[in-house]
């Protein structure tokens, strides 16, 4: 029968075949099992400490592993306390690693002046929530932004193409001379950025100070705008909640969603920034026309190639493009207990 089907003759001495097999140790599965180890203690210590535990529902294993990522890649040292806890996204203190210690051309950093990067720097780590983040307002700005054409249109996938948008838009926005947090990494549904403002004393958004020379503000707003608009950016949901005030400076936060000139729906977020932004300082005593807003932010040709500085589809730190623009404006600003 065994001719008949091609079956194969058992062996004289079962087991010799197998004689010459190395099942013993190496090198790769010894680090392997030591970095699941180091893992795991990193997970614990993550999830036992006081802190962490009202974030529970932050930190699943995957985002623990994105963070585990940043931190052996040298862009984390050391975790603090939550500085904001939002729906979408928590953010977090956090001191930056040795990775992270770049310094911008230009700076006093990059000069070695006295602000020069030591391994304390202060950044922030904003975590997306996976589950509980609002998929289907962020799909609508990922769906026609040409620089996410083809993403999956499920929930994680969204979140995590919104993260590494995020981190995009920042970098364009720095390029373009616009003051936003520095982009420092990105990692899954984790991102790494400057922290504006310290810890202990939280930059206040425009909402809530007492703006000392609101024409002043204005006229940096308007021109951050102007600006964003020329690298081909609107930046979607802007107003005094987006904006913050740190040591007099103006700073613009919350670019994920920002879009492309060429989204579909460009010209309706763009009507509502300056709609927005008009309220704002007409509440200010300042006369502010949303139509005159328009015309003087739209007045510069924008980026025609609607590409983004790099790839948002890649998970990176900094990628070495220098960034120019020149230094961010001052508003002056107070604030007001």
């Amino acid at each position: 029968m065994s001719e008949d089907f091609g079956l194969l003759e058992p062996a004289d001495q079962p087991g010799d075949e197998w004689e010459q097999l190395d099942v013993s140790d190496t090198e790769a599965d010894r680090i392997a099992r030591r970095q699941d180890r180091e893992f795991d203690e990193f997970r614990k210590r993550i999830k036992d400490t006081e802190q962490f535990k009202l974030q529970e529902s932050v930190f699943d294993d995957a985002t623990l592993a994105a963070v585990y990522k940043l931190v052996q890649d040298g862009y984390v040292d050391a975790f603090g306390g939550p500085v904001s806890t939002g729906k979408e996204a928590s953010v977090f203190e956090a001191l930056g690693g040795q990775a992270g210690e770049r310094p911008e051309p230009g700076s006093e950093a990059a000069g070695g002046g006295p602000k020069g990067v030591t391994p304390e720097r202060e950044v922030a780590v904003k975590v997306y929530r996976i589950n509980s983040s609002n998929f289907r307002q962020m799909r609508d700005y990922l769906e026609g932004d040409p620089r996410f054409e083809g993403i999956a249109s499920d929930k994680k996938a969204v979140v995590l193409a919104w993260t590494r948008k995020e981190f995009a838009n920042l970098k364009r926005a720095r390029k373009a001379g616009v003051r936003v947090p520095e982009p420092i990494a990105v990692q899954r549904n984790v991102l790494v950025m400057e922290l504006v403002g310290h810890a202990e004393e939280r930059a206040r958004r425009l909402s809530e100070v007492d703006v000392e020379n609101p024409e002043t503000a204005y006229e940096v707003v308007r021109e951050y705008m102007r600006r964003l608009y020329g690298a081909g950016l609107i930046h979607g949901d802007l107003s005094e909640y987006n904006m913050i005030i740190h040591e007099g400076e103006l700073v613009i936060i919350d670019l994920g969603q920002a879009v492309t000139v060429h989204h579909p729906n460009a010209g309706e977020f763009l009507a509502r920034d300056c709609e927005n932004v008009a309220a704002f300082f007409t509440r200010q005593g300042i006369d502010v026309d949303p139509d005159d807003l328009r015309a003087y932010v739209t007045e510069p040709d924008p980026d025609p190639s609607g590409e983004p500085d790099g790839e948002p589809g890649e998970e990176s730190g900094p990628d070495g493009e220098r960034e120019s623009g020149g230094e961010a404006d001052e508003a002056a600003g107070s604030d007001t207990e």
